[in-house]
């Protein structure tokens, strides 16, 4: 804000609801945004609510993405009429006509996304300031560092490609002193975010890799935690998983399977076999004990029989991740998938989907089963809750306030109320 403008406001910080849809990456450039805002003088809050403007970054990896995004739109208007909204991020890039037509709003494509906390901070000159009580949420906990955008890969599904472009990796020393001013903060543990992590420096001659991103970050910073878990089967090699020999790494890890079956992988242009997943996976158990390990899977891809989706189930029996995140197949435009024939019914989608998630529960019961009598270290993301270095959530009975901490929990139980989580004692 200007000098001039500022000083004609009262007393009261402007308030920014900064909201985001979709991945980490998009938490990452969101949390980058409120840093800047808080730099100028704001206040944000990352719920909805009654403010001065709104950052929103969206998400279209589904149709369903998209509807929420023009659903916040929407009551963001309802909230606060006047206000200026800005709206970025992929849907953004995908269709600013479509959002265009939801009223005044600033729409910017993620070539601009850096823009977004300028923009708003110019929008806001003049404005009256929201009354109510707000505190500021960047979060201290957890600190999301993009080291990564973009994708070369071009699965026959994935929008992504088409809205984020190609591969382009972030400097390691950039990631290094990001890191560095996050743990200056207070943060606990720093997650690693891109759109292809696992694929990190494969656009650079100079040799940069993953691995060496880690062994810089485990060298260089002071970092408790590094999270770095969304990965492709052929980007697990020894150098990467030799730095979950330094205890501060996460023993957690995403890989995303989509499908069980060879034919359908082979359709959605994925760069491994089923059994190339599996001993990625095998690996990882071999070189990381206690490792969990969770994935994606999309249900009623184009072309999928029973004899397919029975597949999944089966590697789904013997991999036994511990949590499962299930899509049912949505068409999205710019994608060679698009001109498959879309021939798995509706009602099939949702039935197979439905039994993908039920096994993923279970499986996930399970895992939580095992970790009764283990001693787990927490970083406890509010008074007496948290999440295990294997991303398994944790509460605790105590009288002091827990909030970013990292403590030693003894695994006394699993509570099952809707959402399984582990109940533990403090150890000292």
């Amino acid at each position: 804000m200007s000098p001039s403008a500022s000083s004609t406001r009262s007393s009261s910080p402007p308030v920014v609801a900064t909201l985001t849809l979709g991945c980490k990456l998009n938490q990452a450039e969101t949390q980058q945004a409120a840093r800047e805002l808080q730099r100028h003088g704001c206040v944000t809050i990352d719920r909805p609510s009654r403010a001065d403007a709104f950052l929103i970054n969206t998400c279209t990896i589904t149709h369903v993405a998209d509807r929420k995004a023009r659903r916040l739109v929407r009551l963001a208007h309802k909230l606060s009429p006047r206000a200026p909204v800005v709206v970025t991020g992929c849907y953004a890039e995908r269709d600013a006509a479509a959002l265009a037509k939801l009223g005044n709003i600033e729409v910017l494509p993620n070539s601009r996304k850096q823009d977004a906390a300028s923009t708003l901070l110019s929008a806001l000159d003049g404005a009256e300031p929201a009354s109510g009580n707000f505190t500021t949420s960047v979060d201290r906990t957890r600190a999301f560092i993009k080291i990564q955008e973009g994708c070369d890969d071009v699965c026959a599904f994935c929008i992504v490609p088409y809205v984020r472009g190609r591969e382009r990796a972030v400097p390691i020393d950039e990631i290094v002193r990001l890191a560095h001013e996050r743990v200056a903060e207070g943060v606990q543990e720093i997650v690693l975010t891109g759109t292809q992590p696992g694929a990190y420096g494969r656009d650079r001659s100079d040799g940069t890799t993953a691995g060496a991103l880690i062994e810089a970050l485990l060298s260089d910073t002071d970092a408790p935690r590094i999270r770095y878990s969304s990965i492709q089967p052929q980007d697990i090699t020894p150098q990467l998983l030799a730095c979950w020999d330094d205890a501060r790494m996460c023993r957690h890890f995403h890989l995303a399977l989509q499908s069980g079956s060879d034919a359908v992988l082979a359709r959605m242009r994925r760069r491994y076999s089923a059994e190339q997943f599996q001993d990625a996976v095998r690996r990882i158990r071999a070189a990381v004990p206690g490792a969990s390990i969770t994935t994606d899977i999309i249900a009623g891809f184009p072309g999928e029989t029973e004899a397919d989706h029975q597949g999944t189930l089966s590697m789904m029996r013997e991999l036994r991740f511990t949590d499962v995140h299930v899509f049912p197949y949505s068409q999205r435009p710019n994608t060679s998938a698009s001109l498959l024939d879309d021939d798995v019914p509706p009602d099939i989608k949702r039935s197979r989907a439905a039994a993908l998630r039920d096994l993923g529960e279970r499986h996930r019961r399970d895992a939580l089963q095992e970790r009764v009598g283990a001693i787990e270290s927490v970083l406890f993301e509010d008074a007496q809750a948290g999440l295990t270095d294997s991303y398994l959530p944790v509460r605790v009975q105590s009288s002091e306030d827990l909030t970013n901490q990292l403590r030693s929990v003894r695994i006394m139980s699993v509570q099952e109320p809707q959402e399984a989580t582990l109940v533990g004692e403090l150890l000292g």
